[in-house]
């Protein structure tokens, strides 16, 4: 037996003022269709902006349903689209912020497990890392260089 020691780097911003100003602009973005997501049943809404290689940004919020798995995520909700709408455009920057109805959120939240994939997906199909950046409510923003860095093991078109 051998172990397998994985390491992961984050920038960690103190709050969003910290960020540059293109970032903090799209996360303005991304806190704006926060507010916009439909969260009836989990009062958990999440925004995503997403800024391609053409200087369009793509916006996504949560979007639930009665039938729970019918839902999607914000982040699935960009990138899909940005799929749909720009199939040839690079993904460059990815931010992330979430907000509960019910207490204030500080900590940075990262895509759930079923957004890592999907943005893994487009990582490996562009052959060009996503910068991502997530934040809660308020407080810290998290910069990660890489989707890598979040599924260190990434399931791909290779496996299959």
């Amino acid at each position: 037996m051998k172990d397998i020691i994985i390491t992961t780097q984050f920038s960690a911003f103190a709050n969003s003022s910290e960020l540059p100003i293109e970032i903090q602009n799209l996360m303005e973005q991304a806190i704006e269709i926060r507010k916009k997501a439909y969260a009836p049943y989990s009062k958990f809404r999440v925004g995503c902006a997403l800024l391609l290689d053409n200087n369009q940004i793509i916006l996504g919020s949560n979007q639930e349903n009665a039938a729970f798995p019918s839902g999607l995520c914000a982040e699935r909700v960009a990138v899909f689209q940005a799929g749909a709408r720009f199939p040839d455009a690079t993904i460059l920057k990815m931010a992330i912020t979430a907000a509960s109805d019910t207490n204030t959120t500080s900590s940075p939240i990262p895509p759930c497990g079923a957004c890592r994939q999907a943005i893994a997906e487009y990582e490996i199909k562009q052959e060009l890392p996503i910068e991502i950046y997530f934040m809660g409510e308020i407080g810290p923003v998290y910069k990660s260089d890489s989707l890598k860095n979040l599924l260190p093991f990434m399931f791909d078109k290779n496996f299959l």
